[in-house]
């Protein structure tokens, strides 16, 4: 029988709630925090090219900032791994089995319909 300590459950739901009713209300932000606003008349190849390379930047110099290489983590290589198992699914002239969550293979299947 497991027993749940209840007592520290309900001081951190307590805090949590404490929290909550001094925090500042939706829609609000506190004085003094940095923001970003980017704006384009249309949105083109060229000017989604252009955020794509401003986020990798910002990626970039704030993993040198903090001495770590951001675009190598456990997430990128898997992302890798089953991007090749999808190009091969993809392209592929047979109807491969697939193997993916249900939204995943939809979207196989409807682009493979599409070809």
């Amino acid at each position: 029988m497991v027993k749940l300590n209840t007592r520290n459950s309900d001081s951190r739901r307590i805090r949590a709630a404490k929290q909550a009713l001094t925090s500042p209300p939706d829609g609000q932000l506190r004085a003094n925090r940095p923001t970003s606003a980017i704006m384009a008349r249309k949105l083109t190849p060229s000017v989604l090219g252009q955020l794509v390379a401003l986020y990798e930047h910002k990626v970039f110099v704030q993993g040198a900032i903090w001495d770590i290489d951001s675009f190598d983590q456990w997430g990128v290589e898997l992302g890798k791994v089953l991007a090749q198992k999808v190009a091969y699914e993809l392209s592929s002239g047979a109807e491969p089995p697939l193997a993916h969550d249900s939204s995943t293979n939809a979207l196989i299947r409807r682009y493979r319909a599409s070809r």
